[in-house]
């Protein structure tokens, strides 16, 4: 698997475990990010924050990629 699948794989799997529709045991209160992004004007947001974390995870790569290697005296 390329570095970029991978960390594209993580990035979608944090935000699913963390954006799932739930609600909470103790109060009942319904916790849907969809609902929170309609309310502030911003229903994409869930695919703003996917593609934004996308795009970090991508230039990361291409900067780290960049930097010259290092060598440590053991």
């Amino acid at each position: 698997m390329s570095a970029l699948l991978l960390c594209l794989e993580i990035v979608n799997g944090w935000i699913i475990d963390r954006y799932q529709v739930k609600t909470d045991k103790n109060s009942g209160i319904l916790n849907d990010c969809n609902k929170w992004g309609e309310e502030h004007g911003n229903p994409r947001y869930i695919l703003d924050l996917t593609l934004s974390c996308i795009t970090v995870s991508i230039k990361t790569r291409e900067i780290v990629n960049e930097l010259p290697e290092v060598e440590f005296e053991q």
